[in-house]
C-alpha cells in the first residue's frame, strides 16, 4: 500500500493525525504510561512502564528530514501496509531518537517511533518488508524530560538537549545519564505542523536511578 509522497499530502496527514494538544488528550489517543517520580521547574523524571513501539530506522544528517521519512513509513503501516491489512489508531507522541555520531547534529542515524496501542501490543501486525520497520519493547525505566515550545528543528534540538543536561547536572540526578543507552536523546512531538501557538515538544534522556537516593535502579531501554 502506497501513500502519496507530495509534501502537501504529508503535511495534511501530519495535521490530521498528530495529537492536537498534549495537555488535553482525547480518549481515543493512547500514550505510553508513566509516573512522575521527581519534578523541578525545568524538567521532571518519569518512570515509564513496559512500552511497545514500532520503529523506523533512518540514515540522514537532518533530524527534520529523518522524522518525515520515518513517519511516512509508520503512517503507511498504521493505514494497513501490514500482513494483516490492519488499520491502527494514531498514538502520541511521535518519538525521534538520535543515535550519537558525526554530523552537524552529532548524528547521522535516527529511529522514528510509534507507540503501539493496547489492542495491538501482544501481537503487533507484521509490517510489509519494504517499509523496513521493527517492533520492540522498552523495559520499565527512568527518563529525564524537558518540555520546550515552538517547532522541533535542526537548529534547536541540540540546544534543548544541552539545557536538559545542564539542569540534570545541578540536581540530585547529576551523573545519572545512562552510559548503557545506545542513543543520545529523543525528541517527542505532540502537535500538528499547522498548530503555531501552544506547541509542546519534549527532550527525553534515559537516566539510571541506581546512584540516586530513594530510587530503585531499573532496566535501560535498548534498541
Amino acid at each position: 500500500m502506497e501513500i502519496p509522497r507530495s509534501s502537501s499530502m504529508a503535511l495534511l496527514l501530519l495535521s490530521i493525525f498528530f495529537l492536537p494538544n498534549f495537555f488535553c488528550l482525547c480518549s481515543a489517543i493512547e500514550s505510553p504510561q508513566y509516573s512522575v517520580v521527581h519534578s523541578e521547574s525545568d524538567f521532571e523524571i518519569r518512570l515509564y512502564r513496559l512500552t511497545p513501539w514500532m520503529s523506523a530506522p533512518v540514515t540522514d544528517i537532518s533530524f527534520e528530514k529523518a522524522t518525515k521519512n520515518g513517519f511516512h513509513r509508520l503512517f503507511q503501516y498504521i493505514q494497513g501496509a501490514n500482513l494483516n491489512f490492519s488499520r491502527i489508531a494514531m498514538t502520541a507522541p511521535v518519538l525521534t531518537s538520535i543515535v550519537p555520531g558525526a554530523g552537524p547534529l552529532h548524528s547521522s542515524a535516527y529511529f522514528v517511533r510509534f507507540y503501539l496501542p493496547t489492542k495491538f501490543q501482544s501481537t503487533p501486525p507484521t509490517p510489509l518488508p519494504e517499509l523496513n520497520l521493527k517492533s520492540y519493547t522498552w523495559d520499565s525505566h527512568y527518563i529525564a524530560v524537558r518540555k520546550f515550545s515552538g517547532f522541533a528543528r535542526d537548529t534547536n534540538i541540540v540546544k534543548e538537549a544541552e539545557k536538559l543536561a545542564t539542569s540534570l547536572s545541578r540536581s540530585p540526578w547529576a551523573n545519572s545519564t545512562s552510559a548503557e543507552s545506545s542513543y543520545a536523546y529523543s525528541i517527542a512531538q505532540y502537535n500538528s505542523p499547522f498548530r503555531f501557538i501552544g506547541r509542546v515538544n519534549e527532550v527525553w534522556v534515559d537516566v539510571n536511578a541506581s546512584g540516586v537516593d530513594g530510587y530503585k535502579s531499573s532496566e535501560i531501554a535498548t534498541y
